[in-house]
């Protein structure tokens, strides 16, 4: 990166898409009209996506870099969606090279500064290693029902750290961040999968739902010291599907 860099990326035609096709489900789960995407969006979408690629991302600042990979990760996640669709769940684009992988997240999707890039190497080798903060699970989105919400917004440097916390506040408040049954906290997968990111113990990512909580999610986790369970929806975050 280039930390005396002032330049920054056009993400307009990002937020135009979002503005246009995310929609609130009566479940508070933002959803995308995949359905709804005219073959003009389409185009439009591609070209954004292939601008991005073309972007010598490695002489911009970090703030302006870390806009950019998860706008990237998220309008490829759409992408995809939307070259295989319909489908009832991201699961079911079985894409990614291996006798055992399973979904899209392996497929080398595009090329930046001559490295062929996946969405995982999005995720595992640039966002989380390089920035190191749990929020930026709560900014990627994978097109599940379980997943931290599609924001109706594209990120930009100016505002990803407020739209950080919104999105962290969005989803630990949800019942498929964190919900507490039968005096039980069943937490998202999210939180299991990536325990090391949340400080690798039940307490820290106790500690880490309480700093995001509303006042009475955040009183009852004070009486709970344990996760019980974690689980995960794995449906299409479709607005075709969203109902109450």
């Amino acid at each position: 990166h280039d930390p005396a860099s002032t330049a920054t990326i056009d993400h307009s035609a990002w937020n135009r898409l979002l503005a246009a096709y995310v929609v609130r489900g009566g479940d508070g789960v933002n959803r995308f009209a995949y359905r709804r995407v005219t073959d003009a969006d389409r185009a439009a979408l591609a070209a954004y996506v292939n601008g991005l690629a073309a972007t010598a991302i490695g002489g911009y600042a970090r703030p302006e870099q870390r806009a950019y990979w998860i706008n990237l990760y998220n309008a490829l996640t759409v992408q995809v969606v939307l070259d295989h669709y319909p489908v009832d769940s991201i699961l079911d684009i079985d894409i990614s090279p291996g006798l055992f992988a399973k979904g899209p997240w392996d497929r080398k999707l595009l090329e930046i500064e001559g490295e062929p890039v996946s969405l995982n190497d999005i995720e595992h080798r640039i966002l989380r290693p390089i920035w190191q903060d749990p929020r930026i699970h709560y900014a990627l989105n994978c097109a599940a029902l379980g997943c931290p919400e599609l924001m109706a917004m594209a990120y930009t440097a100016a505002i990803t750290e407020p739209l950080l916390d919104t999105a962290a506040h969005a989803y630990v408040n949800h019942p498929r961040g964190a919900r507490i049954d039968n005096d039980r906290l069943v937490v998202s997968s999210i939180y299991a999968w990536f325990q090391e990111d949340f400080g690798g113990r039940d307490e820290t990512i106790i500690a880490h739902l309480k700093r995001y909580a509303a006042p009475p999610l955040a009183a009852a986790l004070d009486a709970i010291d344990t996760i019980a369970d974690h689980d995960y929806d794995w449906s299409l975050n479709d607005a075709a599907g969203a109902g109450p």
